[in-house]
C-alpha cells in the first residue's frame, strides 16, 4: 500500500511518531493509501527547515522566484492527466472536472502570483516644501501557515502557497487529510522545479493536531485558512491573541435569485451547474434558489427535469455528471439534512437517496436532490450542507427576495439572474456577499478580491489582496537638508 509523505527541507519523510492515517477512496470506499499521522514534532522540524530558508529565500530577486513559480505552473501543466487522475481518485470527483477545472487553476494560480509579484510595487511620497519623503515597503512576513481543505485539493492548496512564496515568505503547509495525495505530488515538482529547500514544507495529518501545531506555534505569524466556519472561529480565538495574521474562509449558503426576464435557457443550464457542480461540495454553490412566483411553476419542471437525468457514477466513466461524496462521514451528514427537510415540511422533488454504482458498492454516491421548502427559516436554508441538495422557494417581490437572501448568518457569494440594469445595480449593492455574479456563476478573474462577510470570513485573498495579506507594511521617512 502507498505511503504519503511529508515534504521537509526539500526532502520526504515519514512522520516522527511512525504513526499513519488511512486514506479512502470515495469511489469506492477502500482504503487505498496511508498518509502521516503528523503532530507537534513534524510541525517543529517544518518551521525549522522554514526559518532556515527564509533569509536567502526573502532576498531572492523577484525574476528568479517568478521563473520559479512560472516553472511550476508548467510542471503542473505537463503533469495533467497524472494529477487530474490523482485528484478524481482520492476526492471522487469527476476526472473531467478535475483534468479541465481543478488541475489547470493550480497551474494557473502559480502563474498568475509568478507574474503578479513583478507588478507589486511600494510607494514613495514626496512632502514638497518640507524636504521630506516617504516610501512605504511591504516586506515579506517570515514564516507563514496554509491550511487549506478537502472540495478542491490542490486548486486551493497552490491558491495560498503561491502569493505566499511570490511574496517572500516560506511556508508550513497542511493540507486536508482527506485528500492529500496531490499535495504529496506537488512536492515532486517543487523540487524540479529548483524551489529551494524549506521554502514549502507539506506536513500531513488531522486538524486537531498537525493543524492544531501550526496554528498554536509561537513564530508562524500568520495563517491562511480556508474551511468550516467552526474551526475557523477556533482558529480565530487561538490565533488572534497571539497577534497572528489571519485570512479565513469559512463556509457558504449562497443565494441564486432568478427573475422572470432573465435568459431563461441560459439560466436554467448554469443554474444546474451551480447547484451541483463538485458534487455540490464548492462554497460558492447556489444552494438556496429563489425564483420569481410568475415564473415558478415552470422553472419547478424545466430543472427537476434536467437534475434527474444527471449521471451519477464512477469518476473515471466520461458520461458522469456527478462522482462520490468525499466520505462516508459527510455522506451520512449530506443524508440526515435531506430527513431534517422532510421533517420541516420539504418536498423530495428528485434525489434524496445513495445511489449504487456497478462495480463500486462501497462508494459514496447520493442522488443530486431538489427540495421544495415552506420558508426561508427552515434549518436546510440556514445551515450549510455542502452536498448535491438544493432548495426551491418563490417569491413576489424585489424586497421578499433580498430579505430572504440576506436572512442567513453566512454571506460569500449570490447570484442573481435579471436582465433589468437597474434591478442589478440596486440587489447588488442590497446582497451581503463578498461576491455577486449577475447572469454568470464562478466566472473568475484572479485580480479579484475573493472572500465573504458576516460568518463566512475574514480578509480577503486573490490578486494583490493576497500579497498584501502575506507582507507587513513598514513606513519610512527621510528628512533632509538643502545643500548652498
Amino acid at each position: 500500500m502507498e505511503k504519503i509523505l511529508n515534504y521537509i527541507d526539500g526532502t520526504f519523510c515519514e512522520p516522527s511518531s511512525g504513526q499513519w492515517l488511512d486514506n479512502y477512496n470515495p469511489s469506492t470506499g477502500e482504503v487505498y493509501s496511508q498518509i502521516p499521522d503528523s503532530n507537534a514534532d513534524d510541525v517543529s522540524e517544518a518551521y525549522k527547515a522554514a526559518e532556515k530558508a527564509f533569509p536567502s529565500w526573502s532576498n531572492t530577486t523577484i525574476d528568479k522566484r517568478s521563473r520559479i513559480l512560472i516553472k511550476l505552473a508548467d510542471l503542473i501543466e505537463e503533469n495533467l492527466d497524472r494529477l487530474a487522475a490523482a485528484e478524481a481518485k482520492d476526492n471522487g470527483k469527476p476526472l473531467s472536472l478535475a483534468t479541465t477545472v481543478d488541475i489547470p487553476r493550480a497551474s494557473a494560480n502559480f502563474r498568475f502570483f509568478g507574474n503578479a509579484i513583478t507588478q507589486f510595487a511600494s510607494q514613495a511620497h514626496e512632502s514638497v516644501g518640507l524636504q521630506t519623503m516617504n516610501f512605504t515597503l511591504r516586506e515579506p512576513l517570515g514564516v507563514v501557515g496554509c491550511i487549506s481543505p478537502w472540495n478542491l485539493p490542490l486548486y486551493l492548496f497552490t491558491w495560498k502557497i503561491a502569493p505566499a512564496i511570490a511574496a517572500g515568505n516560506c511556508v508550513v503547509a497542511k493540507p486536508s487529510e482527506v485528500t492529500p495525495m496531490t499535495a504529496y505530488l506537488l512536492g515532486e515538482l517543487c523540487t524540479e522545479a529548483g524551489l529551494p529547500p524549506g521554502v514549502l514544507n507539506i506536513v500531513h495529518g488531522n486538524g486537531p493536531t498537525a493543524g492544531e501545531a501550526i496554528v498554536v506555534h509561537q513564530k508562524i505569524k500568520a495563517i491562511s485558512f480556508t474551511g468550516g466556519t467552526k474551526t475557523g472561529e477556533h482558529i480565530a480565538r487561538t490565533a488572534a491573541p497571539m497577534f497572528k495574521k489571519l485570512s479565513l474562509e469559512l463556509g457558504g449558503k449562497n443565494p441564486n435569485l432568478i427573475f422572470a426576464d432573465c435568459n431563461y435557457d441560459k439560466m436554467l443550464a448554469v443554474t444546474v451547474r451551480s447547484s451541483f457542480a463538485n458534487q455540490g461540495q464548492i462554497c460558492l454553490c447556489g444552494s438556496r434558489i429563489f425564483i420569481e412566483d410568475s415564473i415558478y411553476e415552470k422553472f419547478k419542471k424545466d430543472f427537476v427535469a434536467k437534475v434527474s437525468v444527471m449521471k451519477v457514477g464512477d469518476p473515471f466513466d466520461s458520461g458522469t455528471h456527478l462522482g462520490a461524496l468525499v466520505s462516508q462521514p459527510h455522506l451520512e451528514k449530506v443524508i440526515s439534512y435531506i430527513e431534517i427537510a422532510k421533517e420541516e415540511g420539504g418536498k423530495v422533488l428528485c434525489g434524496g437517496e445513495k445511489v449504487n454504482v456497478a462495480g463500486k458498492e462501497g462508494g459514496y454516491y447520493l442522488a443530486p436532490t431538489v427540495i421544495e421548502i415552506p420558508n426561508n427559516k427552515c434549518r436546510v436554508n440556514q445551515e450549510e450542507i455542502f452536498g448535491p441538495v438544493v432548495t426551491l422557494i418563490a417569491f413576489k417581490t424585489e424586497v421578499e427576495a433580498i430579505a430572504m437572501a440576506n436572512d442567513v448568518k453566512y454571506g460569500l457569494s449570490a447570484t442573481l439572474w435579471t436582465k433589468d440594469v437597474d434591478r442589478t445595480m440596486r440587489l447588488s449593492k442590497k446582497l451581503e456577499a463578498g461576491i455577486v455574479w449577475v447572469n454568470t456563476w464562478l466566472n473568475r478573474d484572479l485580480r479579484t478580491p475573493f472572500g465573504g462577510m458576516k460568518e463566512s470570513g475574514v480578509g480577503r485573498e486573490g490578486g494583490f489582496e493576497a500579497l498584501r495579506f502575506f507582507t507587513e507594511s513598514k513606513n519610512v521617512c527621510i528628512s533632509w537638508e538643502d545643500g548652498e
